[in-house]
């Protein structure tokens, strides 16, 4: 049962388990909000460049078919023509294009941070398999994609009455209306209805971006299990980094007991600290070279027995250097007199001719 309730997805995700989703381009996203924003890009364009358009289009065909017995049909004339004739139309319909690319990227970028990732081009086996095939056929995004469909149609069927009904006297009229009059009527109606309909699509939109977030965020919804297991590898297993701490301590153990036999001195509470300390001449101050507790504070006690180096015992002086001086570092400025006091003694019993 416990096994079962760990392997429920019922835990929010988590910045990683986003992060890696937006990697694989695995986002929200929304068609309709990209359909609104091409749609209302598309209306936006038709309003304010269409005469643009139009006149960038009009005196160039105009000459084209006025002159046509003077185009050359080699094939250079024919190459030239074509250039031209791209040159007109890049030329009226440019900027009214960037409009449209800025509304597509826009309508992306809105939604969600851009992603570049070749992760949906691989193949899988879920694309093909029955099973997966009639999961999103009778699924629920399925049925919301109908809803949302019928839903459209419908309200575009409204939109286009209430648009098109008040001007059914003017369309009847439009067969007695020269060219330049109903191209200009058709473009307002044009423009009008689109407006609508761009009106209608935003709420269209708005629901649909709020259902795909929410089914995308259950789906990357994380059992207790995989949070635990996102953990270890986040943070490292607790059993490896208790290993790799062990080894480090016992490299560093190592290393000070290595150091010992070179030390000037051992200073020594005799049951629980020893510090061993290393000076010469020329040091601003004596340097801490190994230090350690009860069964580490004996081991220095014998290596420096072994290696004749003196021991003196201080118990307030040894839990005082334990307590405040890190390995390889100098002792600090409050304990200069007590352990100067402890050098010199070490020093002048060397010089004693009744020393070892």
């Amino acid at each position: 049962m416990a096994d079962d309730a760990s392997e429920e997805k019922t835990e929010d995700p988590t910045q990683k388990k986003l992060d890696d989703a937006h990697k694989r381009g695995d986002v929200a996203k929304s068609q309709e909000v990209n359909t609104w924003f091409m749609m209302a890009g598309g209306t936006l364009v038709l309003s304010t460049f269409a005469g643009s358009i139009g006149g960038g289009l009009e005196n160039p065909m105009r000459n084209l078919i006025e002159n046509s017995w003077m185009i050359s049909t080699d094939g250079h004339g024919l190459l030239a023509l074509t250039k031209t004739l791209l040159y007109v139309t890049m030329g009226a319909i440019g900027i009214p294009l960037l409009m449209l690319t800025i509304a597509a990227i826009a309508g992306n970028i809105l939604q969600h941070r851009l992603v570049f990732s070749a992760e949906s081009l691989k193949p899988k086996f879920s694309k093909i398999s029955p099973m997966e095939g009639a999961k999103r056929v009778f699924g629920k995004q399925a049925w919301a994609n109908f809803a949302k469909g019928l839903f459209k149609v419908i309200a575009l069927g409204v939109v286009m009455v209430a648009v098109l009904w008040p001007e059914r006297d003017r369309l009847d009229a439009m067969i007695h209306f020269d060219i330049h009059s109903v191209v200009s009527t058709t473009l307002s109606l044009t423009v009008k209805l689109m407006g609508a309909v761009v009106a209608m699509l935003a709420l269209v939109a708005i629901a649909d971006f709020f259902f795909q977030y929410r089914q995308w965020f259950e789906k990357q919804k994380m059992s207790l299990q995989e949070i635990k297991e996102e953990h270890k590898q986040s943070e490292g297993d607790p059993h490896i980094k208790g290993k790799l701490r062990q080894l480090r301590q016992q490299r560093m153990r190592q290393r000070m007991m290595a150091a010992v036999p070179d030390a000037s001195v051992v200073i020594t509470n005799p049951t629980h600290y020893s510090v061993a300390l290393s000076y010469k001449s020329g040091m601003a101050a004596p340097v801490c070279v190994a230090k350690g507790v009860d069964e580490v504070a004996f081991r220095i006690r014998e290596v420096a027995k072994q290696h004749d180096v003196p021991i003196v015992e201080n118990v307030p002086l040894a839990r005082a250097l334990y307590a405040t001086v890190k390995i390889d570092e100098e002792i600090p400025v409050e304990h200069y007199q007590a352990v100067a006091e402890v050098i010199g003694y070490v020093m002048r019993l060397k010089r004693s001719p009744f020393s070892r």
